[in-house]
């Protein structure tokens, strides 16, 4: 007899190369990462750290796969994240392959652009199909060596494909950013910008102001960002609220956010936020704090705690 329990093991030992833990821990609220073990139009089951979590799909369930897509990219092996809806059952929105690459150009044509995505990232070269090209140049006039790149992509086998600009290419140079006075005060709260990064399935966020001496975790040739920022050690917790959607959660610190402290641009998901990026956030965080991955990011609001120092 067909056993439904033991067909999604073998599923799983096959995508994943190991047996299912069998007593995972309970579903995280807000948002869930992992890869696709199996999926019907009804139904989309994730491995996720820690066990696997099975969440219902309907008709008003929004799938992206570069674009809005169909249950037929639910495929087995797949990386997934998906938003359950907010005080209600089902499911909202499902990404599919979803990557990002942030960083400095170091080569550029017409058809990829390569991108140092900073010391503890390394390198990666992003194809720009035809259909995508005009759209990425009037956000990134510049696809010059020494200037930055932002893009929303899909991941492929031979490496990610642009599908979408993260965010209007700042004028500078990636080595050219001026940075607040050192004297600069840190207020109790700071405004700016939350994007996200490809940083796993668990939530986590990498902060530009990570402190780079003993072993807190910071990069020694990290940037200061144009906003004054209170220094921390990897493994501090950090309470970001999207201005959005009014959603707050306590994230810890995973990474250096060197990357980040380069751009001084803006989000405009609702109004326009001040300068800076505070946090890039890993794709289920972000998702979780009501961001949609396609757009890049949502204007935020970082909390900071008592006694920590100045950047």
């Amino acid at each position: 007899m067909h056993h439904p329990e033991a067909a999604r093991r073998r599923r799983r030992a096959a995508v994943l190369g190991a047996p299912p833990d069998s007593a995972g821990p309970p579903a995280r609220p807000g948002a869930h990462a992992g890869t696709v073990l199996d999926a019907s139009p009804h139904l989309l089951v994730l491995a996720v750290p820690g066990g696997e979590v099975r969440l219902p799909l309907s008709d008003t369930t929004a799938i992206w796969h570069g674009d809005r897509a169909g249950p037929d990219v639910l495929r087995p092996g797949r990386r997934a994240v998906a938003r359950p809806y907010r005080g209600r059952p089902g499911t909202e929105r499902v990404w599919i392959d979803a990557a990002r690459v942030t960083g400095t150009i170091t080569a550029a044509t017409r058809r990829s652009v390569d991108v140092d995505l900073g010391p503890h990232r390394g390198t990666t070269t992003v194809t720009i199909p035809e259909t995508v090209y005009d759209r990425i140049r009037v956000r990134h006039p510049r696809l010059e060596p020494g200037y930055l790149f932002d893009t929303v992509c899909v991941r492929t086998p031979d490496g990610p494909r642009a599908v979408a600009p993260g965010t209007s290419q700042p004028g500078y140079r990636a080595d050219a950013l001026t940075a607040p006075e050192p004297d600069a005060s840190v207020p109790g709260e700071s405004h700016g910008t939350a994007t996200w990064f490809d940083g796993g399935d668990a939530p986590g966020a990498a902060y530009p102001a990570v402190d780079p001496e003993g072993r807190a975790g910071g990069c020694a040739d990290a940037p200061r960002g144009c906003v004054p920022l209170p220094l921390l050690s990897i493994g501090s917790g950090l309470t970001v609220h999207n201005a959005c959607t009014g959603r707050t959660a306590r994230i810890p610190v995973t990474e250096c956010g060197c990357v980040a402290a380069r751009f001084c641009d803006r989000c405009v998901q609702c109004g326009t936020s001040p300068r800076g990026r505070l946090v890039e956030l890993t794709p289920v965080a972000f998702a979780a704090l009501g961001g949609d991955l396609e757009t890049g990011c949502f204007n935020a609001v970082l909390r900071h705690d008592r006694g920590t120092r100045r950047w």
